[in-house]
């Protein structure tokens, strides 16, 4: 299993260009497997990435995730062959649906057949990122031509899947899925089955699983407190539909209950318990609490 180091780029030195460039080198100078970012409200992910990529050398680059509803697929695979380009072949494009209140309350456009949506972007954004001709005409979309980014190599592309309908579309239409908010219980018994069978029975590839996870060193005096402070700040992520249906099946009240928390022992004990079930690659979002520092050196140690 590869161990990345997921930026968000929402607040801290990691919103400018200067400080996410030095994180990245320095996770790269770490030796972990991939660098993620999210893709917010502050720089555009793939444009920073791209920016990364000319000031790194070895490690991977993915979005985690990147909304498909306000670029056309075309254009996302143009964007996301320039990204590769620039990184030399070492980019991952996530994307993802979003969720309603973004797509309709902030761009005001419509959310309406989210699967359908999705199963439309795909069959133009998959083979365009692999460098193929797209010729396809939709309800939603239409796309005829084909990305030519000379330096680009095809560009692997995952999905954001939590429900049946989207587990299956990342399994015979992309190269596998990416999560969040999804913890071991709803991995091993939802998703990996899922997507594993799906990817079979169409006689694909066996799909990638990046699990995204909240993931912090806590001395066993700040545990509560720190659980306390882990649900205030992740409190939108329990609010958001998909999100929260995938903590009533884990089972859990709030973020904190997929969050992998605890002491070296804890942390380590969740992340064999990752490589055992079947995750292809762990994408740590690195909590604002405990020591930053402590997290990176242990999370390093388990490559």
């Amino acid at each position: 299993m590869k161990i990345g180091i997921n930026s968000g780029a929402a607040s801290g030195p990691e919103t400018t260009f200067a400080g996410l460039v030095e994180r990245a080198q320095q996770m790269e100078a770490h030796g972990f497997d991939c660098f993620w970012m999210a893709n917010m409200f502050g720089l555009d992910a793939m444009t920073a990435l791209a920016v990364v990529g000319q000031q790194t050398k070895t490690i991977q680059l993915g979005t985690a995730v990147v909304p498909s509803y306000p670029r056309h697929p075309l254009t996302m695979a143009q964007q996301a062959a320039t990204t590769n380009a620039a990184s030399n072949g070492r980019f991952h494009l996530g994307i993802g649906l979003s969720h309603r209140p973004i797509i309709e309350g902030m761009l005001g456009m419509s959310y309406d057949k989210p699967a359908k949506h999705m199963r439309e972007y795909l069959s133009i954004l998959n083979p365009a990122a692999k460098n193929e001709k797209v010729n396809f005409s939709g309800d939603q979309y239409t796309a005829r031509g084909r990305i030519t980014v000379t330096d680009s190599k095809p560009v692997p592309v995952l999905v954001a899947a939590l429900g049946d309908v989207m587990i299956k579309l990342a399994a015979t239409m992309a190269d596998g899925t990416i999560t969040w908010m999804t913890g071991l219980k709803t991995l091993e018994d939802h998703i990996i089955p899922k997507i594993r069978k799906a990817a079979a029975d169409a006689g694909r590839p066996e799909p990638r699983i990046v699990a995204g996870v909240p993931t912090a060193i806590i001395p066993a005096g700040d545990k509560e407190a720190s659980i306390t402070r882990i649900e205030k700040g992740m409190k939108m992520y329990g609010q958001l539909d998909s999100y929260r249906s995938m903590l009533d099946k884990e089972g859990v009240a709030g973020p904190s209950g997929v969050a992998n928390i605890g002491d070296e022992t804890e942390l380590r004990k969740y992340i064999q318990r990752l490589r055992d079930i079947g995750v292809t690659d762990l994408n740590c979002a690195i909590l604002g609490v405990g020591d930053h520092d402590t997290t990176v050196e242990f999370l390093a140690s388990e490559l």
